[in-house]
């Protein structure tokens, strides 16, 4: 692990904030380093409000989406609500089609079948539209890049509303409206929304036209708030206000098919990291082993033990995920080894009986082990298909760019991307993309990084600095957990190791005298040696609440040791 501090801001804005704030340094230190610098900054940031979400029709071409759909109410024509199968597009579609199911009743969903269509708008899709006398499709966190889908269904009289949040090509689709705030023309203040808060934008526009507020669209806002966890996307500005309020409601209204999800897992109050390991994986199961259809299904079902019903199918679906994933990763560490492939720079495995639908969670299981660009392939129709993941600061789609010439196609962004090619090309493929990336990475990539916010002493953690850290939440990138390093440690002679193959590792530590602090280190188990015989360490973690029996108490949450 490299240990890296981030860079300290200014004196100025830290002294300056932490005057106007009645805080210490370090924590003026933290905000400062996720843009927060004055007191009606730190009011936003702490204070959430609905308040401060935009006016959806800042974005470009949201009047014509709304015109177009508006039209199509009122001539009674059909509408079919388009989008991805992930978790982003099935919440996407779930949301807009239930709204406008409140005052309309033409109206389909589609999502498109994971093997037998891919990714995006479909051929398929456009023909049972047509089929069914389908006049408007309203698509979804997909079809940015859809030109050719796009002309095909004008030519059946039928009319696309895009609401993509993915980067655009050089040309856009010609459809009637193209919402993506990512459009080098649209000044919508803030371009990191999912695809599902753009559904969001679109129902709040609607909602504007039926005289309804924000306030009105709030049930809304729980898959709203499961899109932004899934999807990776900031956690800063509208998405930051929207996972905010759509916590609230998971935790205490959320729909029928939520509520069934949370409901078997039996826990109490979920924040955004559950949401990210509880209900995110359970929503993408569906159209990883089954169908995207599923999702929606569960997610627009307003009969309870109806949800119910869906959510235990749904569940199954998500243990079979579990089963999959665990046995390919297995099958796929054993493959590296055999072919003593340690010292690559690049992960690259086949076998062409694994399933499509958890390769790419495998890629990831890799990177844990041989932390290293990594591509899982396996066999689909005639070609090898794959999933690619990538280690912080590599851009994995510029290397497959560079490798091209072997691929039949690929897409994704900078962490993740998706690829085919014919099976004769898979050896030269996979020696270009080792050599592409053993040219282009920097040596330190190739070594997992933590990076630490402040250095503080144990003396400065109190039940005050947690109630702040705690109203740092909800938590994602560009506003993740904060780490802290503090130096010169010695367990109390508590240490142990825990977990079936003890694996984790649990201290009581101190430090110059301080109190004890209770302290979890999850895979940490093989650090232990470090703190034995009172002698000192370093630790980076991060400060957690623990409930046992009721009583809340402080504990650290190891990241590493040393």
């Amino acid at each position: 692990m490299r240990w890296t501090i981030k860079p300290k801001p200014s004196e100025d804005k830290i002294k300056h904030l932490a005057q106007a704030l009645q805080v210490e340094d370090f924590v003026a230190t933290l905000l400062v380093q996720r843009g927060i610098e004055t007191f009606e900054d730190a009011k936003n940031f702490f204070r959430p409000s609905l308040d401060h979400l935009h006016n959806p029709y800042l974005m470009k071409d949201m009047d014509k989406a709304v015109e177009r759909i508006e039209a199509a109410i009122e001539n009674q024509e059909n509408i079919l609500v388009f989008g991805d199968y992930d978790v982003d597009g099935t919440t996407a579609v779930s949301l807009v089609s239930s709204y406008l199911k409140t005052y309309y009743t033409n109206v389909a969903t589609y999502i498109p079948d994971r093997y037998d269509e891919g990714y995006g708008i479909s051929f398929k899709g456009i023909d049972f539209a047509d089929d069914n006398g389908i006049s408007l499709i309203i698509a979804l966190d997909c079809g940015i890049k859809s030109l050719d889908h796009v002309a095909y269904a004008k030519e059946r009289n039928i009319d696309f509303i895009i609401c993509d949040h993915h980067r655009p090509g050089k040309n856009l689709p010609e459809a009637v409206a193209v919402l993506d705030p990512k459009r080098d023309d649209c000044n919508y203040p803030y371009d990191e929304l999912c695809g599902c808060g753009i559904g969001f934008k679109l129902i709040q526009a609607l909602g504007l036209n039926q005289g309804q507020t924000v306030e009105d669209l709030t049930s809304y806002l729980d898959l709203v708030a499961a899109a932004i966890a899934a999807d990776i996307v900031p956690m800063t500005g509208e998405n930051r206000v929207l996972a905010y309020f759509g916590l609230q409601v998971i935790n205490s209204d959320p729909r029928p098919g939520i509520k069934a999800l949370v409901h078997q897992v039996k826990k109490k109050t979920l924040d955004i990291t559950d949401v990210v390991f509880i209900i995110a994986p359970r929503i993408n199961a569906a159209g990883r082993i089954k169908h995207g259809n599923h999702a929606v299904q569960l997610l627009t079902e307003f009969d309870f033990e109806q949800a119910q019903q869906f959510a235990s199918e749904i569940e199954q679906y998500n243990s079979d995920r579990k089963d999959l994933d665990k046995q390919i990763t297995k099958e796929a560490l054993l493959q590296l080894e055999e072919n003593n492939e340690k010292e690559r720079f690049t992960s690259v495995v086949y076998q062409e009986n694994w399933h499509k639908g958890v390769i790419g969670i495998v890629a990831s299981r890799l990177i844990e082990t041989y932390y290293r660009p990594t591509l899982v392939f396996t066999k689909s129709g005639d070609k090898y298909a794959a999933s690619a993941r990538s280690v912080k600061g590599f851009d994995v789609y510029n290397a497959l760019e560079a490798c091209a010439q072997h691929l039949e196609q690929f897409g994704g962004h900078m962490y993740a991307a998706g690829m085919t090619l014919k099976e004769e090309n898979y050896s030269f493929f996979k020696a270009a993309f080792e050599k592409q990336v053993q040219d282009t990475i920097h040596p330190d990539l190739l070594i997992p990084e933590i990076e630490i916010d402040a250095e503080i002493d144990f003396v400065d953690i109190t039940p005050k600095l947690t109630r702040i850290l705690k109203q740092f939440e909800p938590f994602g990138p560009l506003n993740m957990t904060p780490v802290f390093l503090t130096k010169n440690i010695r367990d109390t002679g508590y240490a142990k190791k825990l977990g079936e193959d003890e694996t984790h590792l649990k201290l009581f530590v101190k430090q110059n005298g301080s109190d004890g602090i209770p302290a979890i280190g999850f895979g940490l188990g093989n650090k232990m040696e470090l703190t034995t015989n009172q002698q000192p360490f370093e630790a980076v973690y991060c400060i957690d609440e623990n409930e046992w029996n009721g009583k809340i108490s402080i504990q650290l949450r190891l990241r590493n040791i040393k």
